[in-house]
């Protein structure tokens, strides 16, 4: 069943009523988080006329304060994010219910691309990534949400950060004449699966590559995201590629990528805000502003509507591939901390 079904008149309709009673669990259930609505002067029994309405937190509140809505005792999960600055890493509280919502939801937005059926699965990655299991990096806990999709997993890297082309011709030799699932961030995508495949003649073309982690690696590569998918279909006949956005502070929702590329959509239990820097009003289509994100998945803590540190620009609503509001990321902020999902990746280039 599809999870991009919503115009956003329904969506507007049917996830409001949800956020708020969110937002109150919250406040009954996480004491900061009560404190931080108190001190904004928001009213325990305040109502909201729109989703733009509802009071935001800032994604970096996680790594400065503590926040849960669950007792220690039933913490299942704990997820750090890819801190690189003094600010230090998020920290995000999960228990089995909100772990287990998020792991559904984020099978039900990507079968939108990837069917009902586990593919064998080429992760552009190193399996060193995902050996602490109680404790992750951001982009350890990427790969090993990623790797639930799929089965017969190869990893591209050897664990010294080398590509194995060996063994990514072996995946192809035995899985590469029927569809199978790539994964991984979108710089080493390019730096290791792109450019072995280009180099070594490697044809990718019955290949879904599900990637993210954002352009600034590329840009001294002169690689957008059109770039990125024409070299892709020219010079390894790839075609099937969704970029997608998400961040751990709201683990489990992704803004995926619609088939014509370049533009990001909204899962039915999603959505998202463009604000005006200044103003903090939603801004119209076409103007750029912060990016707000709104998930009614995170239950264990106060999650559900997070302003981030990037930049974004609505590009149409209920008129693109999918319904809803589609938009696109133009980066982050000036003086935003700089990190990304891909961590600070240090291995050598191919």
């Amino acid at each position: 069943m599809s999870v991009f079904t919503r115009s956003q008149a329904d969506r507007e309709a049917l996830l409001l009523p949800e956020l708020t009673s969110l937002t109150a669990h919250h406040r009954a259930n996480s004491e900061g988080y009560d404190r931080i609505l108190s001190s904004l002067g928001i009213a325990p029994d305040a109502s909201f006329a729109t989703i733009s309405d509802l009071p935001w937190l800032p994604v970096r509140m996680f790594k400065t304060h503590d926040l849960k809505s669950v007792p220690d005792s039933e913490v299942f999960k704990t997820l750090t994010s890819s801190g690189t600055t003094g600010a230090g890493a998020s920290r995000i509280y999960l228990d089995k219910e909100a772990a287990g919502a998020q792991t559904k939801q984020l099978g039900a937005t990507l079968q939108e691309v990837l069917g009902g059926e586990r593919l064998p699965m080429l992760m552009v990655d190193t399996i060193g990534i995902i050996k602490n299991r109680r404790s992750f990096s951001a982009r350890g806990a990427g790969v090993l949400g990623m790797a639930n999709f799929g089965r017969k997993h190869t990893y591209v890297l050897d664990e010294n950060d080398k590509p194995d082309v060996e063994a990514v011709k072996k995946f192809l030799a035995e899985y590469g004449d029927k569809p199978f699932l790539i994964f991984g961030f979108t710089f080493m995508v390019w730096l290791y699966l792109y450019e072995v495949a280009r180099d070594n003649n490697l044809d990718l073309s019955n290949g879904i590559l599900i990637h993210s982690g954002g352009w600034k690696k590329l840009i001294d590569r002169a690689v957008d995201n059109t770039e990125f998918r024409r070299r892709f279909k020219e010079d390894t006949g790839l075609t099937r590629i969704h970029n997608y956005y998400g961040m751990i502070e709201q683990i489990g929702t992704v803004f995926l990528e619609g088939p014509s590329g370049n533009s990001l959509y909204c899962p039915d239990f999603a959505d998202v805000v463009i604000r005006n820097p200044e103003t903090w009003e939603e801004q119209p289509v076409g103007e750029p502003g912060v990016i707000e994100v709104v998930s009614t998945l995170p239950t264990s803590y106060p999650g559900h509507v997070l302003l981030t540190e990037d930049l974004g620009v609505y590009n149409g609503i209920d008129d693109g591939d999918w319904p809803g509001k589609h938009f696109s990321v133009l980066g982050r902020l000036p003086k935003a901390e700089a990190r990304g999902c891909s961590d600070t990746f240090s291995g050598a280039a191919a």
